[in-house]
C-alpha cells in the first residue's frame, strides 16, 4: 500500500486534520447504525424489536476501532436523545434511555468498544477470524439487554424468551454479513 506525502495542510495543522478526521468518522458510525435502525420488525409478543442496529454497531467497532467505536455509539445515544429520529423505527427521545431496549443501547457501547480493541489487535482482517469479536460483541450487547430488560418485565428467564430467543438465528446471520461486509468498508476509510 503506498503512502501520499502529506499535504501542507496536514503538515500545517496536522492535530486539526487528525481530529476533523476522527469526529467526521465517529458521526458517520453514529449515523450508520441510526440508518440500520429504521431496519425494524415489531415483534406482538416482545418490547424488542429486530432491528439491524446489531449489525452496524459490529461493523463500526471493527472499523472505527475501540474509541472512535465507543464514540460513535455514545454519539448516536446522544443524537437519539436529543430527539432525532435515530432510534428503533425512528423513535427518539430521552425516554428511550429508560425503556425495555435500554440495556441493548448500553451494551451498544460497550460492545463497540471490545470489537474495536480486538479488531485493533488483527482479530478482523481475515473472514474467519472477524467472527470471534463479532461474536463476543454481540454477547455483550444480549448481556446489557437482557440483564436491563429483566427488571423491566419482571425476571431474567422472561427476558431470555422476549430478549434473547427470539434473536438468535437473525443475529448470527448479521454476524455473516459483518464478516462479509468488513473488507469493503476497510477499503472506504483508508
Amino acid at each position: 500500500m503506498t503512502t501520499l506525502a502529506p499535504t501542507m495542510y496536514e503538515r500545517s495543522f496536522p492535530h486539526v486534520s487528525s481530529a476533523v478526521r476522527n469526529i467526521t468518522l465517529i458521526l458517520l458510525g453514529s449515523w450508520l447504525v441510526a440508518f440500520f435502525a429504521q431496519i425494524e420488525i415489531l415483534l406482538p409478543f416482545s418490547p424488542v424489536p429486530i432491528t439491524g442496529q446489531t449489525f452496524a454497531v459490529l461493523l463500526v467497532g471493527a472499523l472505527l476501532g475501540s474509541k472512535r467505536g465507543a464514540a460513535a455509539m455514545l454519539a448516536y445515544i446522544a443524537q437519539g436523545a436529543a430527539g432525532l429520529p435515530f432510534f428503533a423505527g425512528g423513535a427518539s427521545g430521552f425516554g428511550i434511555l429508560t425503556g425495555a431496549t435500554a440495556g441493548y443501547l448500553v451494551g451498544f457501547i460497550v460492545a463497540s468498544y471490545v470489537v474495536g480493541l480486538l479488531a485493533e489487535r488483527g482479530m478482523e482482517r481475515s473472514f474467519k477470524t472477524s467472527f470471534v469479536p463479532f461474536l463476543v460483541g454481540t454477547v455483550i450487547i444480549y448481556l446489557f439487554g437482557v440483564t436491563w430488560l429483566s427488571l423491566i418485565v419482571g425476571g431474567f428467564e422472561k427476558a431470555i424468551q422476549l430478549g434473547l430467543l427470539p434473536f438468535v438465528v437473525g443475529d448470527a446471520i448479521k454476524l455473516i454479513l459483518a464478516g462479509i461486509a468488513l473488507p469493503s468498508a476497510w477499503k472506504m476509510i483508508q
